[in-house]
């Protein structure tokens, strides 16, 4: 199976997965790039994945149907209409056409029902996990989105995670605010800043690298509680206290 990056909008990334001349694509914002992208490549849709009911997320999925007549899999609690299977934590998805499995996390926080697909060595974690950072709480509390970060974080470190936005840099800037002395972050906002140079995506991230440099997986890291306790002007008696001060932090850095 190979994962090719398809640009949509000003900053997101759709995704789409295709094994010889069969594909599938998670979260199509915007059918145009994806019909562009299909045909440029002699390559025929057999299944859209869905990972949260945003229209930058699923904006395209109405288009591609009536075109491609593809089943169409997306999270059960998130109040997408029209899904030909919805899906809950530890469902398992083939994916029609090109053989990949993927089992489902819930990871609600960013929305209600928002789900991951997780196969070999690889997650569609859409807007929960950014690359250095993580998305904006808007229909969850900071206590669901801390628990859905920790389902992420705890699968292995090479696993490559594959987000819906080009926000690295900016993420990083606000991550050295957190952690001015973390050393990798520095090392990776060098790495990342030369990337964007060339006009290339910061994305997939890894796992590892998120554990090591991305401060809301990094909340019982020292220098992050104290950090988020000067900012908050207070003691923070718990992780998701840390977390939910510096998503508010970040939500006006």
């Amino acid at each position: 199976m190979q994962i090719h990056t398809v640009p949509a909008f000003q900053d997101n990334y759709l995704w789409v997965l295709s094994e010889g001349s069969r594909a599938a694509v998670v979260d199509p914002g915007d059918a145009a790039p994806i019909q562009r992208f299909l045909s440029e490549h002699g390559l025929e849709l057999c299944a859209i994945l869905a990972t949260h009911h945003h229209a930058d997320h699923i904006g395209g999925v109405p288009a591609l149907v009536k075109h491609w007549r593809c089943p169409v899999f997306g999270p059960a609690h998130d109040g997408i209409s029209g899904l030909d299977r919805t899906l809950v934590e530890a469902d398992r998805v083939e994916v029609p056409g090109i053989g990949v499995e993927f089992s489902v996390l819930d990871v609600p926080g960013h929305t209600a029902g928002h789900i991951a697909y997780v196969g070999p060595d690889v997650a569609f974690v859409g807007d929960t996990l950014f690359a250095c950072g993580c998305g904006r709480l808007f229909e969850g509390t900071a206590a669901q989105m801390t628990q859905s970060l920790d389902k992420l974080a705890s699968l292995p470190e090479a696993t490559r995670a594959y987000c819906a936005h080009e926000y690295t840099l900016s993420n990083i800037r606000f991550a050295q605010a957190v952690e001015p002395g973390n050393a990798r972050l520095a090392q990776r906002k060098e790495r990342e800043s030369k990337r964007r140079e060339r006009g290339e995506p910061t994305v997939p991230t890894t796992i590892g690298e998120e554990r090591a440099t991305n401060p809301f997986l990094r909340c019982t890291e020292a220098e992050v509680i104290a950090s988020a306790e000067r900012h908050a002007g207070r003691k923070l008696a718990t992780t998701v206290e840390v977390f939910s001060e510096i998503r508010e932090w970040k939500n006006n850095f």
